[in-house]
Order: C-alpha cells, then sequence, then structure tokens
C-alpha cells in the first residue's frame, strides 16, 4: 500500500469519526443551547469578555454533547426504528458503547468544571440540572407519557438562564422570565416536529402528541394556546420595565407572526401545516433573544 493511499485512508477515517462525534454531540442542536446560554450572558453583562464568551461556549458545549451522547446510548435500539435517527453513530453500529460512555463522561465533567471554575457554583449547578433531567429522566420518560414534554422543556429553557446567571451569580425575577419564556415556547416547537415526525416516533413507540391522534384537534389548540401564552409574558417585561416599548411592540409583532401557522394548523391539522410551525418556532426564538439584547444595548 502506497504512503498517499494510507495518508487519505488515515483523512478520511478522522473526517468519518469527527462527523460521528458531531453527530453524537447533535452539533447543531448543541450550538443553538450554546447560543441561548450566550444571549442570556450578553444580556447580564455590562461589559462582554471574549474569554468569558469562549469559556461559556466551550463549557456550555460540552455538557450539551454529554446530555445529547447519554440520550443516544439510551434510545440505542429507539434509534435503529426511525427514519430520522437510523444512521446515528452508535444505532448504525460506527461506535460501541463503551467508546460513548467514556465521551459522556469526559465531556460532563470538562464541561461542569469549566462552569464552576470559570464561573460559579449555580451555574454549574443548573448545567448539572440541565444534563440529568434531559437524559436520565426526559430520555426514558419519553416512551411511556406524552408528560415527559414537560419534563424536557425544563432543561431546554435553563440556557439562557445558565447564561445569565454566570454574570450575575444569582437568579431573580429576570432570570425566571427567561427561563419561562423559553419554558412556554418549546411546547408549539416539541409538539409541531412530533407531528411531522409521528410516523416516525410510531414506529418507535414514542407519543409526544398531547392525543395519540396526529390530527387532533386538541393537539392544535395547545398550540395555538401555549404560543399566547408568551404575550402575557412580553406585557409583564415591559410593566416591570425589563424591555423598552418599541422592543415590546416587535416582540409581539413577533409572536402574532408565530401564532399564524399554530391557528392555520388548528384549522387545517396536516403535516404541511405543522412543518410551518415548526420552522417559525426555529426562527422564532433566536429573533427574540437577539430583540433583547438588542434593547438592551
Amino acid at each position: 500500500m502506497s504512503s498517499q493511499s494510507t495518508t487519505y485512508q488515515l483523512s478520511y477515517g478522522l473526517k468519518s469519526k469527527l462527523r460521528d462525534y458531531a453527530m453524537l454531540f447533535k452539533i447543531r442542536l448543541s450550538v443553538v443551547v450554546v447560543f441561548s446560554a450566550l444571549a442570556g450572558y450578553m444580556l447580564a453583562a455590562d461589559s462582554i469578555s471574549g474569554v468569558h464568551l469562549i469559556l461559556l461556549s466551550i463549557g456550555g458545549l460540552l455538557v450539551t454533547g454529554a446530555s445529547n451522547t447519554i440520550n443516544q446510548i439510551i434510545e440505542k435500539d429507539t434509534d435503529k426504528l426511525m427514519k430520522r435517527t437510523q444512521d446515528r453513530p452508535i444505532a448504525a453500529n460506527r461506535m460501541n458503547v463503551a467508546e460513548a460512555i467514556i465521551v459522556a463522561g469526559i465531556s460532563s465533567v470538562s464541561g461542569l468544571l469549566i462552569l464552576l471554575l470559570c464561573f460559579n457554583p449555580i451555574t454549574s449547578s443548573l448545567a448539572a440540572v440541565a444534563l440529568i433531567s434531559y437524559a436520565f429522566i426526559y430520555t426514558p420518560l419519553k416512551k411511556i407519557t406524552p408528560i415527559a414534554v414537560f419534563i424536557g422543556a425544563i432543561p431546554g429553557a435553563l440556557p439562557p438562564l445558565l447564561g445569565y446567571v454566570s454574570v450575575t451569580g444569582q437568579i431573580d425575577s429576570f432570570t425566571i422570565w427567561l427561563f419561562l419564556i423559553q419554558f412556554i415556547w418549546q411546547f408549539p416547537h416539541f409538539w409541531a416536529i412530533a407531528w411531522v415526525a409521528y410516523e416516525d416516533y410510531k414506529r418507535a413507540g414514542i407519543f409526544l402528541l398531547p392525543e395519540k391522534k396526529q390530527d387532533s384537534k386538541y393537539n392544535a389548540f395547545l398550540c395555538v394556546v401555549y404560543v399566547l401564552m408568551i404575550i402575557p409574558l412580553i406585557l409583564v417585561a415591559f410593566m416591570q420595565s425589563q424591555m423598552g416599548l418599541v422592543a415590546a411592540i416587535i416582540a409581539i409583532a413577533f409572536t402574532m407572526l408565530f401564532l399564524l401557522p399554530a391557528i392555520e394548523l388548528y384549522r387545517k391539522r396536516t403535516v404541511a401545516v405543522a412543518k410551518k410551525l415548526m420552522f417559525a418556532s426555529f426562527i422564532y426564538l433566536p429573533m427574540i433573544l437577539i430583540l433583547l439584547v438588542i434593547d438592551k444595548m
């Protein structure tokens, strides 16, 4: 075998392994989580430290990656049954469980230590709560009850709070408000995904919609209700001077745009409309967080 061929195989093998680790960490999801934490940091900080942003990103990415890795270890057999997950490294037998456990262990300990030593104990504790509740409560509960969505929304809502607390070292009314915004947002977000991927989830015996029937009017009605619940939170932030008038008006306008596909889903109850709601949810949260950061400036 020529040295050129050996070099090519090593390069291909390294790229393949890095791709598997990216899939194990659910890298796109992890980046969104880190983005939320950074937004929380910027909302709290009087002056932005590039070093702190990098450390918070690394710590958050490692803890989130560990959570996602444990999720895939627990769901390795379930993942084999679903088209959207069957190519994950453990499910596809490209990585053994022992290697994944080592990755999860190193990532979780490293990430929590970075958040503890570079920030404060509350930040590290919140990250630990997110990891444990997502990996060890939400993940196994998914196959048992749709209430898992409620449990999963708790770790999903912690990143902006975690970022804020990394600066202040304490939980106050605004951090609770940040938590509530992201907590409530997750219900139409989760349910839209569960609607779109209904058949895939069904093959694995997972039912995340409030009612098992996919096109239930009740499922769509709850999506509308939870989007509407965001509006009073925006008004509360404005009344408590945590958000300016212009920002509040824009935030309500964004929410009304988010509401449109939810109402359409209630009327039509189709996968195509659920997909619209899903994409709207992807756009909505980053826009609200960016708006909050701009308003603070």
